[in-house]
């Protein structure tokens, strides 16, 4: 019954937030009671490569936007997501703490009981005890059955899709590989055509407990995330009270979908005009920030992994991250993997009269690094009883400083070994592998699992491509071997005692989001049925 009343608490306040949200897009009205705290906006791309960016990438012309961004605020190149697949990395985006501590080391499923274990505090959580109101739009993948939904994770407000937008049929499937169908009319059509496609079930887009489509119309959705997410920037900059934003892009995920196809066959492929549609979406909420207090709101653009190779022309580009090492023996070094293409992404940090315009960073940074910078900058408090893998990097946005992280931790994420274990790390300019193996690659290839002991040891400063290790005989591998051991022993201690938690991966065919059981694939029409 009290979880009952509190849906109903829930679904009020997202009515009065709905409300709100037919305002002006003028922010006359803007009140501010506690300049202390700034507005926070993290905006989390989906399998988007390093060498996706302009900015990063001279072969790259298609992100404007982003590129403006990075001349004006700070660009990391050292940068990398806490894991190379999307519900580790999110987790631990949002707790600080890598999988092996957070327990989320695999993705979760459409069918999947648990989420994220609510013993994990979130970001959210911390910032709304702070007085801050809280909105997640876009992608959430951290479970969307009972309490695992983000309305109940901290987020006053949520609008988007409970996971990958290719994990259900749609009446617009785009572009995939291999190509999906869509959404069928008639139950003899529900037979999957592979393994990679889902055509039992529709995706689900929600606002906050309710379904407001299924299948979601892949066509408009960036349209409707801007529009959402400038919205809640609206509200939240009337209210008096800081706000953070967590939006969470389907770019560049597949299926690739964007409103204006390409028109000609002089027009960029569906790759690149999917890139700069995501370039135009991020410039659309820097503009409403520009426009409502930009010397009051710290915006955060990063990616959640890196390309997904398999996809071929459909994946965008490690940059000069190859991992050559691994691709001469089969399979692709990038998302799944913890070859750097796997993990390093795109970072840029904009915050106008606080963050130094046009500085690139060479610091090592992580995306477990949010979690206490923001929770910092909010004057608020880390919760207590519980170790973090991220450090407060507020000195080096503020040009304070340029020491990033020392070591730092990557864990396996599909491609080798057990998810979650630590098999890999990063000392220094030093990369230490102890497992490695590739995902599957463009030409269908996957590399075979293989153990190292001693380590394969790289030194990133002179071979970025990770290509040749070193000579294990060598005095400079000799030199680094103690540090590197060390490190990782030391690392395994703090968790063995530290307060880890163990996420739920049990599987029940009744949590399926579905609006309409009695239509073929919940097929509904729009604000008919709360979340099943």
């Amino acid at each position: 019954m009290e979880i009952l009343f509190l849906k109903m608490l829930l679904l009020l306040a997202g009515c009065l937030i709905g409300l709100f949200y037919h305002l002006s897009h003028l922010c006359v009205g803007e009140k501010r009671t506690d300049q202390n705290k700034p507005n926070f906006i993290v905006i989390l791309a989906d399998d988007v490569g390093w060498g996706d960016l302009g900015a990063n990438w001279a072969e790259t012309k298609d992100t404007p936007n982003l590129d403006q961004m990075a001349a004006e605020g700070m660009r990391f190149v050292d940068f990398h997501s806490a894991a190379s697949t999307c519900s580790p990395s999110r987790a631990s985006l949002l707790t600080g703490r890598l999988g092996i501590r957070n327990g989320v080391t695999h993705n979760f499923a459409v069918t999947s009981v648990g989420g994220l274990p609510l013993n994990e505090t979130t970001l959210a959580e911390v910032l709304k005890e702070a007085g801050y109101i809280t909105g997640v739009i876009g992608k959430w993948h951290l479970g969307h059955s009972g309490l695992y939904h983000p309305n109940f994770r901290g987020f006053d407000y949520y609008f988007g899709i409970p996971y990958s937008h290719d994990m259900g049929c749609t009446d617009t499937p785009g572009y995939n590989l291999p190509p999906c169908p869509a959404c069928p009319r008639h139950a003899a059509a529900t037979s999957s055509p592979g393994r990679d496609c889902y055509t039992k079930v529709a995706l689900p887009l929600l606002e906050n407990l309710t379904i407001i489509q299924q299948p979601v119309n892949l066509t408009g959705l960036a349209a409707e995330y801007a529009e959402k997410a400038t919205q809640f920037i609206q509200h939240a900059s009337e209210s008096g009270r800081p706000f953070f934003l967590y939006l969470a892009l389907a770019h560049m995920h597949v299926p690739l979908v964007f409103a204006q196809p390409p028109s000609s066959s002089s027009s960029p492929g569906p790759y690149r005009a999917s890139l700069r549609e995501m370039d135009a979406l991020v410039g659309r909420i820097k503009d409403k920030v520009d426009g409502c207090g930009k010397e009051n709101t710290f915006l955060w653009f990063t990616g959640d992994n890196g390309p997904w190779a398999q996809k071929c022309e459909l994946a965008g580009s490690v940059g000069p991250f190859s991992g050559a090492w691994q691709r001469q023996r089969g399979g692709s070094a990038a998302k799944q993997t913890t070859w750097e293409g796997g993990h390093r992404v795109p970072a840029l940090a904009y915050w106008p009269g606080r963050i130094p315009a046009n500085v690139t960073s060479a610091a090592l940074l992580s995306a477990t690094d949010i979690f206490p910078t923001l929770v910092s900058l909010a004057k608020a408090s880390l919760p207590p009883n519980r170790r973090f893998d991220g450090s407060d990097v507020s000195e080096i946005l503020f040009g304070q400083s340029h020491q990033g992280l020392k070591t730092l931790f990557h864990p396996n994420s599909g491609a080798a070994g057990k998810d979650g274990e630590i098999k890999a790390l990063r000392l220094a300019q030093y990369k230490a592998f102890y497992t490695t193996g590739g995902a599957k690659a463009c030409d269908g290839s996957i590399g075979l699992e293989e153990h190292h002991q001693p380590p394969l040891i790289f030194n990133l400063h002179h071979d970025v491509q990770e290509q040749v290790p070193l000579d294990v005989k060598a005095g400079e591998y000799r030199a680094v071997l103690p540090a590197i051991t060390r490190a990782l022993t030391d690392f395994l201690q703090d968790i063995a005692s530290d307060n880890i938690s163990t996420a739920d991966y049990s599987h029940d065919p009744a949590v399926t989001p579905c609006c309409n059981p009695q239509h073929i694939v919940c097929r509904c029409q729009a604000n008919q049925e709360g979340v099943g």
